[in-house]
């Protein structure tokens, strides 16, 4: 039945703010300094610390963090760069823009994460640097990865959905290899959009800060910190990736809540593992001892013996004013991608992208509307078994 009108609707997801983070703004106007300064410094020092990297580099967003990690790797014409296909386009897009193709590799089927047997199978001479996408919080098998860096390969972790995931019992981001991370509104930290570059390397860290900058050799928080008459020099080819530190304010108000936040999303996640684990035909997130889910979202999949229409799914959720919303694209099929790399097969990954759904989850949703989506999910798979 349609919604009514006097139904209060469920949205997928929703950036958590206050008036702590009113208050953090209005004083960086106040202060007059408003683009990349003290705010976006200080900030990149918390992150890092969180997250158990020596080095944080503020960005525009996590596409512009993985750009210059590519970069900085030494990503050019004629490399390949190995990456899942079952991420968002920006993971892919990021190699093209180096000018380098992306190599898709299969997905597990359990965990949607990268499956590391398919993706070392694809290396060759040319395979310049791995992507590893930690998919919706859930982190990928680091570890396997680990011996591509003695043949001069770089890993490289997209941690996008990552911020607050554990591996092997450290942080993500505390493993040695670059990260890169997002604030976009769906993430679990969030300042609108911006980003963030990761890495134990001073000299990595350096050549991010200028590159993010034009390439210039001396920012402008420097040039004002040192009170008197600086030129900055510009060595080569650089970008406008530069966070504003009102973004940072923000950013460091919510990266204070980052406990809370992770606590309220594991119980909205752990709600819905009960409603749902004992449903023939249906899988929640992998979640294990060595790789906790940090539930950035929250997707169940159809496995096969379930008879159900995941588009017809989602059509009669958005009747009932619950917003969800499909399985991860895969950028394979992408229109750009196919017309730049022809047609491939990577079956796992369509398989898992076509029959999963992704339900709403944020701090703040109430227990009322998580029962609304649990009603309208369990009533629609009954009349499926």
């Amino acid at each position: 039945m349609p919604a009514h009108s006097n139904v209060r609707e469920v949205p997928f997801a929703r950036p958590e703010f206050d008036e702590a983070e009113s208050r953090a703004v209005a004083e960086v106007l106040a202060s007059g300094w408003v683009a990349q300064g003290p705010q976006v410094a200080r900030f990149e020092e918390l992150f890092a610390e969180r997250v158990g990297a020596r080095y944080g580099v503020a960005t525009t967003s996590c596409t512009t963090a993985l750009h210059m990690a590519l970069v900085i790797a030494g990503v050019g014409p004629g490399d390949e760069v190995i990456c899942p296909s079952y991420t968002f386009i920006a993971t892919a897009n990021a190699v093209l823009y180096t000018g380098a193709m992306p190599v898709f590799a299969e997905i597990d089927e359990r965990t949607w994460n990268i499956d590391a047997a398919d993706a070392l199978r694809r290396v060759t001479p040319r395979t310049k640097a791995v992507l590893l996408v930690h998919q919706v919080g859930l982190a990928a098998d680091v570890d396997a990865f680990a011996p591509l860096k003695a043949q001069g390969i770089a890993v490289i972790e997209d941690a996008a959905c990552a911020i607050g995931t554990l591996y092997k019992g450290r942080p993500l981001g505390a493993g040695g290899n670059v990260a890169c991370w997002s604030f976009h509104p769906r993430k679990t930290i969030s300042m609108g959009e911006g980003g963030m570059l990761t890495t134990d390397d001073r000299a990595l860290a350096e050549r991010a800060r200028q590159l993010r900058s034009f390439g210039a050799t001396v920012s402008d928080h420097v040039r004002h910190q040192a009170k008197g008459v600086v030129f900055e020099e510009y060595r080569e080819l650089g970008y406008n990736y530069r966070m504003t530190d009102l973004q940072a304010a923000i950013g460091i108000v919510q990266l204070a809540k980052l406990d809370q936040l992770l606590a309220r999303r594991a119980a909205i996640a752990r709600r819905y593992d009960e409603a749902f684990e004992r449903t023939p035909g249906v899988q929640v997130p992998a979640n294990t001892p060595d790789a906790p889910h940090a539930y950035q979202s929250y997707g169940i999949r159809f496995l096969p013996e379930l008879a159900i229409d995941r588009n017809a799914m989602l059509a009669e959720l958005a009747q009932e004013g619950i917003s969800s919303r499909r399985g991860i694209q895969p950028i394979h099929l992408e229109p750009l991608y196919v017309g730049r790399f022809g047609r491939l097969s990577l079956p796992v990954t369509e398989q898992v992208a076509d029959r999963s759904i992704f339900l709403p989850i944020f701090p703040s949703l109430a227990d009322d509307d998580q029962s609304r989506v649990i009603q309208a999910v369990t009533a629609i798979l009954k009349r499926a078994s």
